[in-house]
């Protein structure tokens, strides 16, 4: 019982931060505050174009990405992952906001994150390990669809469309768009394109994002162009508060936590996944990355922030400006946290319409041409699952995608497995002998589940004019309840019809199931379950010439 305690405790220990996450902290420390200020810079603008995007406002955005990147850099389980507000969030908080109100911003963010931090102390971390390739980039694809279309009333300085469908809504904001007033947004929305695109080309490495706002915003401020801005922001963060909500609005707001929470889960363990894949920064913890993301929605969520998850387009800046450890995410949150106190009257004048050029430039990159080249020619259960995926999140929801998508790749998983079982009839070894052509040896191949074990059936028990039949089964690599319960179906019918079976080589990691199921009680003696085969052939001729001396009569074969 002791030594059980000590194990939880330990267990718990684990997921807390420790002095190890910053060992190498005195040789990279120059390293990490270069990284944090680079993508501090790169953060500024997507957090304030996600809060806005999302309909919780640009200060809602930039305290998330303060106070959750704080929080999820020290307790996460990654070294260099970047968190706060994203783009995936963001289409799920959406049409929270616009269906319940602004109010439920932070008791949904706070259930969210409890959730979230629950998943991590119950160890569920390597369960996004299960989810396919074609289901991730067709996720991304969807996401990537649905930013951009959300940008479309900012883009043309039009009213936001009442649909939740991001689709349906751009459609509706198109019908409320105002000229001339559209054509100096969509100007906008040009230059910041063509400034960040151009610009990467010529130097990837500055940040063009910023330059391009700053570029728009000077020109508007001067020249007095009628665009929708930002508007002044809080000096500073805002107090903490804990969020209180009636229990007939937290018991609506049950389901969307859930979402939220999966999303959440989904993307900050993708973006730890891909951090450790591209950097030496060593590898990443899973079930404490959980732990890390939960307790920072949940911080998010007491200062009126989003829910927040891991970033993979700024936890790439941070490794590729030479993080190593988290003190860089730490320098990013402070960077912004900054801004807020001494550069609120500057972000006021950003118009709307940049934020939706820097979300749609966003968009673009989060799809790789190659990578959705290579979906598409791999094979086309693979190509089946990505567009299946990409189009119901575009449509319907974003956990239904992954939960479809997950399901018909483990559909087409399920049926490349049944293709590849087998049952085959083998010439027994040895020269022949007479009476041979009453023994039929059958051997098993692959796996014998509840896809393939039909087959199987079918394939063994249509068998006529034999005495004999011996199941080898030492080739056999998978077997279930099913396929056992199949075996032993296919014994007991046999034996009805007076045919001897033998059955060779049932492996030590099938036997315990096999017994069990009752596919050795079937046997007519349990001296028919062999080891080596030319024993099981032996047994079998021994059985015909036995019948044959005795007069018995061989089942016929019909005519």
């Amino acid at each position: 019982m002791i030594r059980s305690a000590a194990r939880r405790v330990s267990r718990v220990w684990e997921l807390l931060p420790s002095p190890a996450d910053y060992r190498d902290l005195p040789r990279t420390w120059k390293g990490d505050l270069v990284a944090g200020i680079t993508v501090g810079i790169v953060a500024l603008p997507l957090a304030l174009a996600f809060g806005v995007s999302s309909g919780a406002g640009a200060e809602a955005g930039l305290v998330t990405a303060i106070v959750a990147g704080v929080v999820a850099a020290v307790f996460g389980g990654s070294n260099v992952q970047v968190s706060g507000p994203t783009g995936a969030m963001v289409v799920v908080l959406g049409p929270i906001i616009a269906q319940y109100g602004l109010a439920v911003l932070a008791p949904v963010g706070v259930l969210a994150g409890v959730i979230v931090l629950v998943a991590g102390m119950l160890r569920l971390g390597r369960a996004v390990t299960y989810i396919p390739w074609p289901v991730i980039e067709g996720f991304t694809l969807g996401i990537a669809v649905i930013i951009f279309l959300q940008q479309v009333p900012a883009a043309f300085g039009a009213e936001p469309g009442s649909s939740t469908n991001a689709l349906v809504a751009a459609i509706q904001s198109l019908a409320t768009v105002q000229w001339p007033d559209a054509a100096w947004a969509l100007a906008i929305v040009a230059v910041v394109v063509l400034v960040m695109v151009g610009g990467a080309r010529v130097h990837p490495r500055m940040p063009w994002s910023i330059i391009a706002i700053v570029l728009v915003s000077v020109v508007v401020a001067l020249t007095g162009i009628r665009v929708a801005t930002i508007g002044e922001l809080p000096v500073g963060l805002p107090m903490p508060t804990v969020p209180l909500v009636d229990l007939a609005t937290l018991s609506a707001l049950v389901g969307p936590a859930f979402t939220i929470a999966a999303l959440a889960a989904i993307e900050s363990l993708l973006s730890a996944r891909v951090a450790a894949s591209i950097s030496d920064t060593g590898p990443y913890d899973a079930d404490r990355e959980l732990v890390g993301q939960g307790l920072a929605s949940v911080a998010a969520g007491f200062f009126g922030g989003m829910p927040a998850t891991g970033a993979i387009a700024r936890t790439a800046v941070n490794i590729r400006s030479g993080a190593r450890t988290r003190l860089a995410s730490v320098v990013h949150a402070l960077l912004l946290l900054v801004v807020v106190f001494i550069g609120g009257a500057v972000v006021a004048v950003i118009p709307l319409a940049a934020l939706a050029g820097v979300l749609m430039v966003t968009a673009f990159r989060m799809v790789s041409v190659a990578t959705v080249r290579s979906v598409l020619g791999s094979t086309r259960s693979d190509a089946a699952v990505f567009v299946i995926t990409a189009i119901i999140t575009v449509s319907f929801d974003l956990i239904y995608a992954v939960l479809i998508g997950i399901a018909v790749a483990a559909f087409f998983a399920l049926r490349a497995l049944s293709n590849s079982s087998g049952v085959h009839r083998e010439e027994l070894p040895g020269p022949a002998e007479p009476g041979d052509e009453r023994i039929a040896l059958f051997r098993l191949d692959g796996a014998l589940f509840f896809g393939a074990a039909e087959r199987m059936l079918e394939r063994v028990s249509g068998i006529r004019g034999i005495e004999v039949v011996i199941i080898r089964m030492s080739q056999l690599q998978i077997l279930d309840a099913t396929g056992a319960q199949v075996i032993t179906e296919l014994i007991q019918a046999l034996e009805r019809r007076g045919v001897t079976v033998l059955v060779k080589g049932i492996q030590s990691r099938h036997l315990s199931l096999a017994t069990r199921v009752g596919v050795i009680s079937s046997l007519r003696h349990q001296n028919h379950l062999f080891d080596d085969l030319d024993l099981a052939v032996e047994h079998a001729r021994s059985h015909v010439a036995r019948a044959a001396r005795a007069g018995s009569t061989p089942e016929r074969a019909p005519q």
